[in-house]
């Protein structure tokens, strides 16, 4: 019987085990949104998962949506990741950077020259995002003309590349929460009448070209995607039909032979039975690794894999509070609480100083 601690491939990608460390903004980059020297010893501490998916990196100064969040478009970002890629892989580590583009859910305080944000959209989402002073309400967007997507496709190909120049093993790109790419899937957003708006085909179209081009730059064995299908996040409201659009378009996905999805399985960081959707339908669709996240716990996550129902699962908070989550899973041991405090921004405290299973029988 498969195990949760077992080895596994996915694409071009060996793992020593099928627990992952979810993507976690923490908001703890240094000036110019490159990662910190903490950066790389709190990606140290967590390299005995199978693979860690890194915080959501923007992929151009357009893609930012909260402050001191890491970007992954220009060289001095580039030389920060390679930092952290250098100590994760010392450790014996596995790990992927998400690509991210927020859309809508931004601020122009953090837009280049206080320009309105871009999405599929020029309607307001109704949510708030983490600026210098705390957290405040997004701003109104702009709808993206036809003529300039394929410059955001562009964005998304080169930062895979540069996440290469950075020693990443591979890249997620982020599809999910109601960010840009969830923006022009999702009906309930999406209000265009070009080649991007409307029918199915139309709608998956930016989520298409985004993974050809990724895809075209590093192979899909090094390429992953995260999903949400049902998520109220960021204000994503209900798609008319989640269920055929996202077959849809994991079944558009197929011929590029992608090492992994990812799915978020109900509401983001809440109820798993949100709303409902056939995920076993989805994966059914997909011949690659199948990742499930969203509030698993030990017998959860033993389950799914011992059934088949998911070859590997992502942790989120577990993982920020517990540096040695591997191991504590496998021994059954008690797990830190997370100080929700310190989640986003600070320094060290919260970050770096969780104690681990050893450091607890030292003291």
């Amino acid at each position: 019987m498969t195990t949760l601690f077992d080895p596994i491939r996915i694409g071009d990608l060996e793992l020593a085990n099928r627990i992952v460390m979810a993507p976690l903004t923490r908001n703890r980059a240094a000036p110019g949104e490159v990662p910190s020297d903490l950066a790389a010893e709190y990606y140290r501490q967590r390299a005995g998962a199978g693979l860690i998916i890194t915080e959501a990196s923007h992929v151009s100064p357009e893609g930012q949506g909260y402050v001191d969040t890491p970007g992954i478009y220009n060289v001095r970002q580039v030389a920060g990741w390679r930092r952290v890629t250098d100590a994760v892989h010392a450790a014996g580590g596995r790990i992927v950077v998400q690509l991210w583009h927020v859309g809508r859910v931004s601020h122009v305080s953090l837009q280049p020259d206080g320009q309105p944000p871009v999405s599929s959209t020029a309607r307001r989402a109704d949510t708030k995002t983490f600026i210098r002073g705390g957290f405040e309400p997004v701003s109104t967007p702009r709808a993206l003309a036809t003529e300039e997507i394929p410059g955001v496709v562009a964005r998304f190909r080169d930062a895979a590349r540069h996440a290469m120049d950075a020693g990443f093993d591979g890249v997620e790109v982020h599809g999910a929460n109601g960010y840009l790419i969830d923006q022009f899937l999702r009906d309930s957003i999406n209000d265009r009448t070009d080649a991007y708006g409307g029918a199915i085909g139309n709608r998956t179209r930016l989520l298409r070209e985004v993974m050809q081009a990724v895809v075209g730059e590093i192979g899909g064995g090094r390429t992953g995607l995260r999903l949400s299908p049902v998520t109220p996040s960021n204000d994503a409201g209900q798609d008319s039909d989640p269920q055929a659009l996202f077959e849809h378009a994991v079944g558009e996905l197929a011929p590029l032979r992608l090492a992994f999805i990812e799915v978020v399985e109900g509401q983001t960081a809440g109820a798993r039975d949100y709303a409902p959707f056939d995920y076993a339908a989805l994966r059914r669709r997909f011949d690659g690794a199948w990742m499930v996240n969203n509030g698993y716990q030990r017998p959860m996550a033993l389950e799914a894999v011992a059934s088949g129902a998911a070859d590997l699962v992502s942790f989120g908070r577990p993982f920020i509070s517990n540096p040695d989550l591997v191991r504590r899973l496998h021994d059954d041991a008690p797990l830190n609480a997370p100080d929700a405090s310190t989640f986003y921004g600070g320094g060290a405290e919260g970050y770096i100083d969780y104690p681990t299973l050893d450091q607890h029988v030292a003291a």
